[in-house]
Order: structure tokens, then sequence, then C-alpha cells
């Protein structure tokens, strides 16, 4: 992936959708970050609720999946996507 700068804030504005299935999966919610290394380790994206009483679980995309970053939309490698509860 080429080398370029973001904010924060323009990356949570961007959709995350999955180059096998082409389904989007969401918006990011949350950065993990290396702070040994300076560098961000993993995307994180909310899924939806499906009933009152289901636990929230959020998908955890690694830094390398990450294919492309465009104007408005970030394109993931979905295979090794994890699941975890908050």
């Amino acid at each position: 992936m080429e080398n370029s700068m973001y904010a924060i804030n323009s990356l949570k504005m961007m959709e995350v959708i999955d180059i096998n299935t082409g389904a989007k999966l969401g918006f990011i919610k949350d950065l993990r970050i290396n702070c040994d290394e300076y560098r961000v380790t993993s995307i994180v994206l909310p899924t939806q609720k499906t009933g009152w009483f289901m636990k929230n679980t959020d998908i955890e995309i690694p830094w390398e999946k990450i294919k492309k970053i465009g104007l408005d939309v970030i394109l993931v490698d979905g295979d090794g996507i994890i699941s975890f509860d908050e």
C-alpha cells in the first residue's frame, strides 16, 4: 500500500468494503495502535445487534488486510477477520 497520511476523522468517515464478497462491513469505530512501534496494527468495526439480549461483538481487521484506501472507501481482504466481544 502506498504511503499516505490520513487523519483519524477522515478514516472514520470512510466505509469499509470486503473485496472478496463486495459486502459493506461498516465504518471504523476504533484503531488499535502499537505504541512501541508507532503504527496502527488494526481497525475495529462495530457489528449490528440482532436482538435485545445479544452481546455486542466487534470486528477487528489487521492493517495488513487493508488493500486500498480511496477517497471515500477502504477496501479490505475479508479473509482472516477476527470477531471479539466488547
